[in-house]
């Protein structure tokens, strides 16, 4: 028998030769170019299947909290998100930014009954996990576990959003972990690029509040924590989504257990006003002295997600810098060698939002890199996207958004994170079939009303010495400490 016939027929060997010639293929494509031609005859791409969403059964209990539950054929697990709205960083106090990131991060440190290794140990022990995280429009904690173990987990979930404790020790340790996060991310200029920007585009809206202080991160006791719960956990302002092999009737059952007797204690936070929808530009310089770098931001107010805008203007973003075949990655990265990375994004929230774009160059390029993301904006708005790269970006993002959703985890977070901002269950389905019928004109509309250069407040964090007189040519800059 010859080696050719060994190799042949061994999996393992035909498996390591087809992965290096798959490497080897993939390699090639990379070094032709994002502009190469493909082979010939290659066979047409497939239509978009659709999101293979299963009907969403909804419920809303006696004491105000909504549930709905999504059966998934699949392995057997169940996942749980409880959504809080109002919970989150919009509702934390002007002296206390990002107070709701600690909120969240403390709830599976302690309850009336466990403490924080009980909760970790509990959780493993039903062949999952519990724990939680905040946003600008609220929190929300997670769990899964196996499907026989569901009840078990809603149960500890259940304790771990409805009696957290805030122990003394945890309290502390939560401290010390941000003091010591705040002190690393102080030193990277995008953390401070972010603040300046987010300032310039928010002003003193509550939206503006992502980033802690260290006075804020120290003032805070277990009593506030406990207090905060009691004002933004509550059942009238909750969503528990169900995903998984389960039957609704028993997930309801499941829920109406763990839930059913929950009543609010606290006066409910006030609601979140509504933010400008245009800004005032301001040109902002951010000293950071003996930087070879300049972090480039530009960003405006934009949108909430339930505005009709929402979908075109997410299909904008992506021509424009929401992929490595994007325009401002193409042209700053691969054709200039501005930068590793520019990119751009959409933030809808559910009071409003706002659009920002980002790179960090050589400071000698800082201007440079400033004249192509307006260059790029002008053309967005200037000229229909020719139909090819419309095409391709469609499928882009819809095959992103299927991908991502098949998990029935990312399912459950997707719809809690839908309905935290405004969003209905069935917008999960819409999505894609939305972005398929946006059209060029819709994309250049969406261009010339929220990407106009004269708009976009820019932040540059740098060495002053070094980029100022570049900016001269986009205005005047105000320079920050």
């Amino acid at each position: 028998m010859t080696t050719q016939n060994k190799i042949s027929r061994s999996p393992a060997a035909v498996r390591t030769l087809l992965a290096l010639a798959v490497s080897l293929a993939c390699a090639g494509a990379a070094m032709a170019g994002p502009n190469a031609p493909l082979p010939k005859d290659l066979p047409p791409y497939a239509a978009d299947k659709p999101l293979p969403v299963a009907d969403i059964a909804q419920k809303t209990l006696a004491n105000g909290m909504t549930v709905w539950v999504v059966p998934r054929e699949g392995l057997p697990r169940v996942d749980y998100v409880l959504a809080m709205r109002g919970a989150g960083y919009a509702v934390d106090a002007p002296n206390a930014p990002a107070f709701a990131s600690m909120l969240a991060g403390l709830l599976s440190e302690g309850t009336a009954k466990r403490d924080s290794k009980a909760i970790a140990e509990t959780a493993q022990g039903f062949g999952g996990s519990v724990g939680a995280g905040a946003s600008s429009d609220g929190i929300s904690v997670f769990g899964n576990a196996l499907a026989s173990q569901a009840q078990g987990m809603l149960g500890l979930l259940a304790e771990v959003a409805r009696q957290p404790s805030f122990p003394d020790n945890e309290v502390k340790l939560a401290q010390a972990n941000a003091l010591q996060a705040l002190k690393a991310a102080e030193a990277q200029p995008g953390f401070k690029a972010e603040r300046a920007l987010s300032k310039a585009v928010y002003g003193d809206h509550p939206y503006a509040r992502t980033q802690p202080t260290e006075g804020a991160i120290m003032a805070v006791t277990p009593q506030q924590f406990r207090d905060a719960h009691a004002q933004r956990f509550r059942p009238d302002h909750a969503l528990l989504v169900i995903a998984g092999r389960i039957d609704p009737a028993q997930a309801f059952k499941l829920a109406e257990a763990a839930f059913g007797d929950w009543k609010g204690t606290g006066t409910a936070a006030a609601e979140t006003p509504k933010a400008a929808a245009q800004a005032t530009p301001s040109h902002v310089l951010v000293e950071r002295p003996g930087s070879v770098q300049s972090a480039v931001r530009l960003g405006r107010p934009a949108i909430a997600a339930t505005n009709p805008d929402y979908v075109p203007l997410q299909l904008a973003n992506t021509v424009l810098g929401g992929g490595f075949s994007s325009r401002l990655m193409q042209n700053l990265r691969e054709d200039k060698g501005y930068t590793y990375g520019a990119r751009s994004q959409v933030s809808a929230l559910r009071e409003g939002g706002r659009i920002a774009a980002s790179a960090d160059v050589r400071n000698e390029v800082t201007g440079a890199a400033l004249k192509e993301f307006i260059g790029e904006y002008e053309r967005l708005g200037n000229e229909p996207v020719p139909a090819q790269e419309l095409e391709d970006t469609k499928r882009y993002v819809a095959g992103g958004y299927l991908i991502t959703n098949q998990l029935q985890g990312a399912v459950a977070t997707t719809l809690a994170n839908n309905w935290l901002v405004g969003l209905p269950a069935d917008f999960l389905g819409q999505y894609v079939p939305k972005i398929r019928a946006v059209d060029a004109a819709q994309v250049q509309a969406m261009a010339k009303k929220y990407y106009a250069p004269k708009d976009q407040s820019i932040v540059v964090v740098g060495d002053s010495k070094a980029v100022s007189d570049q900016l001269k040519a986009y205005g005047e800059f105000r320079q920050d400490p």
